[in-house]
């Protein structure tokens, strides 16, 4: 890929993680909390996968996406611990979410997703404009 395609792609994931907060915080104002924290997570995803994009990488799981991002971005100190803990707090509260029978997601967890999402989406906007300007 050329430089104006990697661009076009990082914020072509960006605008799909937009979204997938604004999909989050509508749930979670309907006391839809599964379904908030699912998106939230989404949202976690699609941001990551836009700093990936800059390295024209990409991967089919979950797992090696996020792996990838602690590897170089956060070991690296590109981006801060704290973060790298809240993107995995995330992926385990999704994957209980999703596949754990009878578990019930709190507001409390929701929330905490909502926030990570925002955090994580403002981070990698700024090194994405960074990156590319």
């Amino acid at each position: 890929m050329d430089n104006k395609e990697v661009e076009v792609l990082a914020r072509y994931r960006l605008e799909q993680s937009k979204e997938n907060l604004e999909e989050a915080e509508a749930l979670f104002q309907i006391n839809k909390f599964k379904g908030s924290n699912n998106r939230a997570y989404y949202a976690i995803f699609h941001a990551i996968k836009a700093i990936l994009a800059l390295d024209q990488t990409d991967f089919k799981k979950h797992s090696s996406v996020i792996a990838y991002f602690n590897k170089e971005y956060i070991s690296k100190n590109i981006f801060p611990r704290e973060l790298g803990k809240r993107v995995s707090e995330a992926r385990f509260f999704r994957e209980k979410s999703d596949y754990v029978d009878f578990y019930i997601v709190t507001k409390e967890e929701a929330q905490m997703q909502i926030e990570t999402a925002k955090l994580m989406i403002e981070t990698s906007e700024k090194y994405i404009n960074k990156y590319i300007h």
